[in-house]
């Protein structure tokens, strides 16, 4: 699995405005592994409070009774973008911060979406 980390975090770290990165357990909160470029940003205080979101949105789709599954969240602020990637397994999720000026965001998701299912398949 360290394998697969590795290579996560170089496929994200080379993306342009890159701000931070964490893979979260979904059960107990526990960052499996994270990383920043700005020592201000801490992923894994941003994971825990992406977590809650996680949680509630899971819990509106129980209340609601759809049968459906949460692939992503994208939370668009003025300077970054936010996603975050939900493991097939709803057992984990990949969180990653970008600036949000000039960034190919079809692509940062595309590549989001390879390592979700090749971690998916490690845990």
């Amino acid at each position: 699995m360290q394998d697969i980390l590795n290579r996560l975090k170089e496929n994200l770290t080379s993306i342009p405005n890159f701000i931070a990165y964490s893979v979260t357990d979904l059960d107990n909160g526990e960052s499996l592994d994270n990383y920043t470029v700005d020592p201000t940003f801490d992923p894994s205080i941003a994971s825990a409070y992406n977590l809650e979101v996680v949680k509630s949105k899971l819990n509106a789709i129980k209340a609601l009774d759809l049968k459906e599954s949460i692939e992503e969240i994208t939370i668009t602020l003025k300077s970054q973008i936010h996603i975050i990637s939900i493991a097939p397994s709803n057992s984990y999720f990949i969180y990653l911060a970008i600036k949000s000026e000039s960034t190919n965001v079809g692509l940062v998701k595309a590549l989001l979406n390879k390592h979700r299912v090749e971690l998916n398949e490690a845990l």
